[in-house]
């Protein structure tokens, strides 16, 4: 009992320290199906009436579902159930017309997914590319049934098999350790063991349901195999007979300790049936499973005590005693030594150079110890999540028995933090405005088959994308140490600039429209659209991650002299370019010929009258 409240105690400590993650981890599990599953009750609670059911019975199948697409091409065949597609997709189609013009679903990639998705169309054609290779329909329908069954098969194998073990890893580290990162969700993949772990968990399982066939098999075996996950989770190395035999072993005499523990929670779990599982998702879950793993560390300790066979194995030990001194020392030479250079950047930078510097990311006129500091930076950079291994804040990974899979050296020798020059950012502009050019011209010839200059300039150069390349580098530069901000200040950022350079030339040119998204999914006032940004957002990750830096990396290269000369003569022709097409913009045929356009804004209709 007293060992019982100790465990509570310290996982608790140890939940509020990593409640974010470990909260995540269950979340996780509960949605993949592995575990917590049931947790998951409070968000199906608003569907449910008064009496309990569901307003709409789950067994009913509609003639636009998909199980109803695929009863009609069984019963009847591929026409017909393409027919009952066609009708569904035209009645989202008129509705959406009707409705909200946000929620356009007539034009662009993302409207076609969802009226594949929602109409049943995507059932029918997969039954097609099927029956073309079984060469019947029927065949069709039963070879997409395998597969999709094959499908649920392998996810199962592979996700909802392998992450107890991915969990338990996560709340292992963190019994010990202050900053567990999602990185080590990846942790089986690092050491390249998931398919190892995922035979192991999948051995488990079937020997439980193979004595779950008998009387009190069942319950004997759950505490049995109770330690699998957790064993593997320290050591994915071992055999599946290894890793079961082991916890066999160390759940020897404390089955019945294991069974009170769990009935310990039995208050916990009635507030989740009371709160439909929203207690559960946000603490009794990862309470538990943070206890569970202090009571393995516990029958751990005691199973190396008592030099029980294979105990050996277990030999992860720095997640349970940080690593000494002298082995941090030999394995993280490169980085103590990058911790212990002096940083004396920001003494080199003051005034507004240290604030272009250190808020934009801008070096103006880079003199010779700004180089030197770029180049402490970057050693930083790359080994900045190390950092916390050496300070004994993180577990140690290159201490770790197996060895882990270090990160792609093209991805370190990039430096994404990086200052980038006057003469560099404008390379940059210029050349992602000669890309974009590039990017519209490309699509609107295989669309439509038809070589066409797009933008309003006469040049082939679309300045929206570099300016935007160079917005992302500079105002966005404290955030790109954060990828998930980054992304979501990239869509900000360029669905602003896209829909402000739609007015401004809208009202420039009185009223013409160089682009209209009306009838996409997901679009305001036809200027901006749902995909389009994600395409922003995205492109936005490749150019601050990974084509600015090989840019200015291949630009440092460049005689300086030849960098300036050539940057100047290009920039002053687009110049000239920009003033002209101010009088005489680009128009025409491909480029402001939007067939239905939307009308003029007020602000286009004021500015005429």
């Amino acid at each position: 009992m007293k060992e019982r409240k100790k465990i509570k105690s310290q996982a608790k400590t140890c939940l509020k320290r990593h409640w974010f993650i470990f909260v995540a981890a269950c979340l996780i599990a509960a949605f993949l199906g592995s575990e917590f599953s049931g947790a998951l009750g409070f968000s199906s609670a608003r569907s449910l009436g008064v009496t309990g059911q569901s307003s709409v019975p789950k067994t009913q199948v509609t003639e636009n579902s998909w199980e109803g697409i695929l009863a009609t091409i069984a019963e009847n065949d591929l026409q017909a159930g393409r027919d009952a597609a066609d009708r569904a997709r035209q009645a989202a189609v008129e509705a959406a017309r009707k409705g909200d013009p946000a929620f356009g679903r007539t034009r662009g990639v993302l409207s076609e997914v969802v009226n594949q998705i929602t109409s049943g169309s995507i059932v029918v054609t997969a039954v097609a590319a099927a029956a073309s290779i079984t060469g019947s329909e029927s065949g069709g329908v039963a070879l997409l049934v395998a597969a999709f069954a094959l499908g649920l098969a392998v996810f199962w194998f592979f996700i909802q098999n392998v992450f107890p073990v991915v969990m338990r890893r996560v709340f292992l580290e963190g019994m010990l350790y202050d900053r567990v990162t999602p990185q080590r969700f990846l942790f089986l993949i690092r050491v390249r063991r998931w398919r190892r772990a995922a035979w192991t968990m999948c051995v488990r399982y079937v020997l439980y349901l193979l004595w779950c066939l008998t009387v009190v098999g069942g319950v004997v075996k759950h505490y049995s195999y109770f330690l699998v996950p957790y064993i593997v989770a320290e050591n994915p190395d071992l055999t599946a007979r290894q890793a079961i035999g082991l916890s066999r072993r160390m759940m020897q005499g404390h089955k019945w300790e294991c069974f009170v523990f769990e009935l310990s929670f039995i208050g916990w779990d009635v507030l989740g049936i009371l709160t439909l599982g929203l207690s559960d998702v946000l603490f009794t879950n990862p309470y538990k499973m943070a206890c569970f793993t202090r009571y393995y560390a516990r029958l751990r300790a005691l199973a190396i005590q008592n030099g029980l066979q294979d105990a050996k194995l277990l030999d992860d030990d720095y997640l349970y005693e940080k690593a000494p001194a002298d082995a941090i020392a030999k394995k993280y030479s490169d980085v103590i030594r990058v911790m212990n250079t002096p940083d004396g950047e920001r003494h080199s930078l003051s005034g507004w150079r240290g604030v272009l510097a250190d808020d934009f990311g801008v070096l103006l006129f880079p003199r010779e110890q700004d180089r030197v500091a770029e180049a402490r930076r970057a050693d930083r950079v790359r080994l900045f999540a190390l950092m916390d291994d050496v300070e004994g804040t993180a577990y140690p990974v290159r201490l770790y028995p197996l060895p882990e899979e270090e990160r792609q050296k093209l991805v370190e020798s990039l430096n994404y933090m990086r200052r980038y020059s006057v003469w560099s950012l404008l390379a940059i502009f210029l050349s992602l405005s000669v890309f974009g050019w590039l990017w519209e011209v490309g699509l609107h010839l295989v669309s439509t088959g038809e070589l066409v200059n797009r933008g309003v300039l006469h040049g082939p150069w679309l300045p929206i994308y570099g300016t935007g390349a160079v917005l992302m580098l500079t105002v966005l530069y404290r955030l790109r140490g954060r990828p998930g901000l980054e992304f979501l200040a990239t869509i900000l950022l360029c669905g602003t600039l896209e829909y402000m350079t739609s007015l401004v030339l809208e009202l420039a040119t009185g009223g013409t429209l160089w682009w209209d998204y009306s009838g996409y999914f997901l679009n305001l006032n036809g200027r901006i659209c749902a995909e389009g940004l994600l395409v922003f957002g995205v492109g936005g990750l490749a150019v601050v991650y990974m084509v600015a830096p090989l840019l200015d990396a291949a630009l440092a290269r460049v005689d300086r002299k030849l960098l300036v000369t050539v940057c100047s003569v290009v920039a002053a022709v687009f110049f000239c370019d920009a003033v002209w097409s101010q009088f005489e913009p680009n128009t025409g045929r491909g480029v402001t010929d939007i067939e239905g356009g939307r009308p003029a804004s007020g602000y286009v209709q004021q500015a005429e009258n």
